[in-house]
């Protein structure tokens, strides 16, 4: 099977169930202020920016297998960035 992704709001429907099933375990872990789109924004960053051939293999694993802690802080940090910006607007 040779299924070639073509964007990247095809590429996130695609990883929707795996961000929802971390966004899942991070609700049991009392993140409930965490989205997929907070994940995928998290991957994208810290992950798959510069990686060349990765797979949608790789890409579920690096979600489900990503230590909890190092998603909440980069949420964590991004929405408190995102907040400062706004209030000094």
């Amino acid at each position: 099977m040779n299924d070639k992704i073509s964007s990247l709001e095809e590429l996130y429907a695609r990883l929707l169930p795996a961000l929802k099933a971390k966004q899942s375990e991070l609700h049991k872990d009392h993140m409930i202020y965490i989205t997929p789109k907070d994940i995928w924004h998290y991957f994208r960053v810290n992950k798959w920016n510069q990686v060349v051939n990765l797979t949608l293999f790789d890409m579920v694993e690096d979600i489900l297998n990503t230590n909890n802690e190092e998603i909440d802080l980069f949420v964590r940090k991004h929405k408190e960035r995102k907040m400062q910006e706004e209030s000094e607007a």
